[in-house]
């Protein structure tokens, strides 16, 4: 157990639940954007439509949205050490599940338990990982953490290619779900609920000089949720959070498919366009979000998302020159990375430090169902027109949305809880 005092530690125990929570976060989205990678391969092998391929990832998102309130609501009253290993457990299954399935069914089922593992693991990781850094910080830490899904990303689209060649898509799914069954024991080892509840300070607070608080027997209680909930703030957040991801999904899950069916690039050239994505997600946490302390958090969603529209519609305008597209792709990218750890940063600028998992968890069904819709709307444009460019446009256009949605929040620099 962590000490009562920060003096003479050499490391702060933030530093490591940061080290668990970015393992979950790696294994988390490895298994999320990693189906975009195999996606192609799969519904070969199984006979299926495109439209069908994003009717499996919506059975992981609607498990997953319909779960993420619960789980956030769970982290903040009963503790991220017991909510964080069971998830982790119920991913782990669902994943391995995934490798066995011979048709859309079957898949949709695994993939649903596989989701409703995941609503346990972005909230309330997110939301323990602000509680354990102080608010100026949190922008770094946030960064660090989200180099997790970016090399996560980068790590499938580099070795699947080796994989499908020599094996099959299916062991991609059983190295992940075999590696996440791993981290039940990893978290169950090292997280602790709040620094208080250690008998420490958030890593930051005055330089961890400030006085130690006296342990609580628990996590913090949660507070007036209601007056959340008739705040105007709370939904304009929301709106753009929801517009920002069916833009990011809707050309994220169906980048490689566009990339082999379309921009004519091989198997291994377009699994690597993920590769791409996941080191250029890397440099747009990095440098994003510790921005953001600085710039505010405003300001720095609303640039972001301009970039993003614009990059979106370029992608399109290219056309289907294959040396243009990985350039646009690590442009996209450096924003994906940076987008959903930053909206999750506005719940702990916004709202109070004991509601910050239930906050986040409210936001995910927003979130969810914007990739839910930019699934279905992508599948089933490709699969009518034969291309994906109107689908793209479409995506383009939600990310000005996400733009107009966030003009009506005012700027926080950051709340002390």
């Amino acid at each position: 157990m962590p000490s009562r005092s920060t003096q003479g530690r050499v490391l702060h125990w933030a530093w490591i639940i940061l080290g668990a929570g970015f393992l979950d976060i790696f294994i988390n989205y490895s298994v999320r954007l990693g189906y975009g990678v195999v996606l192609p391969e799969m519904i070969r092998d199984m006979g299926l439509s495109r439209t069908a391929g994003g009717t499996i990832y919506n059975a992981y998102l609607g498990a997953y949205i319909c779960l993420a309130p619960v789980a956030g609501f769970l982290a903040d009253r009963i503790g991220v050490r017991l909510v964080i290993p069971v998830c982790l457990a119920v991913l782990g299954s669902g994943v391995l599940l995934l490798s066995k399935a011979s048709g859309l069914g079957e898949a949709c089922l695994a993939y649903a338990l596989a989701g409703a593992g995941a609503a346990g693991i972005w909230t309330p990781v997110l939301a323990v990982i602000q509680r354990w850094f102080s608010p100026r910080r949190r922008g770094l830490a946030l960064g660090i953490l989200g180099t997790g899904y970016g090399l996560g990303f980068a790590a499938v689209g580099a070795i699947f290619p080796f994989v499908a060649a020599h094996y099959d898509w299916r062991w991609t799914w059983l190295a992940l779900g075999g590696a996440a069954l791993a981290l039940v024991a990893v978290n169950a080892a090292v997280l602790r609920n709040t620094p208080e509840s250690s008998g420490t300070v958030p890593w930051g607070d005055k330089d961890g000089c400030a006085a130690v608080p006296p342990p609580s027997s628990g996590p913090a209680s949660a507070g007036p949720f209601t007056a959340v909930l008739r705040n105007p703030i709370f939904w304009w957040i929301g709106g753009s959070y929801f517009s920002v991801a069916f833009a990011l999904y809707g050309f994220t899950t169906f980048m490689v498919d566009y990339a082999r069916s379309e921009a004519g690039l091989s198997l291994g050239a377009a699994s690597f366009l993920a590769t791409i994505h996941g080191i250029f997600q890397v440099l747009g946490v990095l440098t994003i979000l510790p921005l953001s302390d600085r710039l505010g958090r405003r300001r720095t969603i609303l640039c972001a998302n301009v970039f993003l529209a614009i990059v979106l519609f370029l992608i399109v305008a290219a056309g289907t020159g294959t040396i243009v597209l990985p350039c646009l792709v690590g442009a996209l990218a450096i924003v994906y990375g940076a987008t959903f750890p930053i909206y999750g940063a506005c719940a702990g600028d916004y709202f109070p430090r004991p509601l910050i998992g239930t906050v986040i968890g409210v936001w995910t069904p927003l979130y969810g169902a914007g990739a839910i819709l930019s699934h279905w709307a992508g599948g089933a444009v490709r699969d009518t027109l034969g291309s994906y460019h109107w689908a793209f446009l479409l995506d383009a256009a939600m990310a000005g949305a996400a733009v107009v949605f966030f003009l009506f929040v005012k700027e926080v620099r950051g709340r002390q809880g």
